[in-house]
């Protein structure tokens, strides 16, 4: 059985479910004969460990590739490194020889990779095709897949190309995780974790008092929690326009984080790991503008560890290389990065205005060489 948490707008018309359940095949293949009723061209982009992983889920939800009636898929190689201008390109290629009009739909099956280049190849495909989410990992399901952030990286830095494309419906089908490898699923809990610090002190205690693991009972709810958290904040501030707080809140530990992803090369770290690493920077930025105590950022580290995430850089990378990843970073205001800081454990505000000294002062935290 199925449960559904609505995000809403003001206008009405762009308001959307978030449908969650063990298995929501059923309900995505209803959607997709819906959508064909309607004479729209369905498209699916997935990437390669899914299909290999997941193959009989896709054939649930889509019918079998090859079949009558079968919805057409796109497969991309699994990694950031699939979030390029050359893969974007792939997939308006994609969409031109499969005929998709401005009425077609693009449904992303996939992390958060597969559901940033298909939400802005649909913004940008005829100038906006509606999509839908379809997350397969921990981390997709619980922030990437909600609230309509689109993008690809390049080598300036990362998601600084991208579009607000609100996806028309998310279907988190919390099975899938049976079959994400174990590190993967790690990355995702640092998104969770991240959420408790920014909102929730009772998410974060009930994290610090028991590690989820993917078979944990409380898992379910856990994953819900963390979507209603972000749809509360892109209700309220979709675009992140908001001179204090805000959506720019759900940056917590990734402007330290981006940078960590540039500087090492996409792929070296995966999204969440660098973002545990951020977090850990955070808390000690938080510590030196004097907003939580010592004890504070090594209750957040030992939530990290808890849940076999790193704390620190596995080798040194230049500081001088951060602060300038950093300097690029799209969440910079009038030259100086904007920081989301802890003015206590589940309370989160947004800094400016933080010395680039004192910024490298927590990459030497982490790890950082000169």
């Amino acid at each position: 059985m199925s449960e559904t948490l609505e995000l809403s707008f003001e206008d009405a018309a762009r308001n959307y479910p978030i449908f969650f359940a063990e298995d929501l095949s059923t309900q995505i293949r209803q959607a997709v004969a819906a959508l064909c009723a309607e004479g729209r061209r369905a498209v699916v982009f997935t990437d390669e460990n899914f299909l290999n992983a997941q193959g009989a889920f896709l054939d649930a939800s889509f019918g079998p590739k090859g079949e009558s009636g079968g919805v057409s898929r796109l497969v991309f190689a699994a990694g950031e490194g699939t979030k390029s201008v050359a893969e974007l390109a792939r997939a308006w290629d994609f969409l031109g020889a499969q005929r998709v009009d401005r009425g077609g739909v693009i449904f992303a099956v996939g992390g958060g990779v597969v559901g940033d280049l298909a939400g802005f190849a649909a913004a940008s495909w005829q100038r906006g095709i509606a999509f839908y989410q379809v997350p397969t990992t921990l981390l997709a399901m619980v922030d990437s897949s909600v609230g309509g952030k689109t993008g690809i990286n390049i080598a300036a830095g990362k998601n600084l190309v991208g579009a607000f494309h609100q996806p028309r419906a998310v279907f988190v089908s919390t099975g899938l995780l049976q079959t994400l490898p174990p590190r993967e699923f790690a990355a995702g809990m640092a998104e969770v974790i991240k959420y408790g610090l920014l909102g929730d002190l009772g998410l974060f205690e009930q994290l610090e008092a028991e590690a989820l693991r993917v078979g944990s009972a409380g898992l379910g709810p856990v994953i819900r929690r963390c979507c209603e958290i972000k749809a509360g904040i892109v209700r309220a501030d979709e675009r992140e326009t908001a001179k204090e707080g805000g959506r720019a809140l759900l940056n917590l530990g990734h402007t330290f984080g981006h940078a960590v992803e540039q500087v090492a090369g996409y792929g070296a770290y995966l999204h969440g790991e660098a973002v545990a690493i951020g977090l850990v920077a955070a808390g000690d930025l938080s510590r030196r503008l004097g907003f939580i105590d010592a004890q504070a950022c090594e209750r957040i580290s030992a939530v990290l560890a808890a849940h076999d995430l790193p704390l620190r850089l596995r080798e040194p990378l230049s500081a001088e290389a951060l602060i300038d990843a950093m300097r690029r970073d799209k969440k910079v205001r009038a030259g100086l990065p904007r920081f989301v800081v802890l003015r206590a454990l589940g309370e989160a505000i947004t800094k400016d205005g933080i010395s680039e000294e004192l910024a490298r002062a927590c990459f030497a935290g982490i790890g950082a060489g000169e």
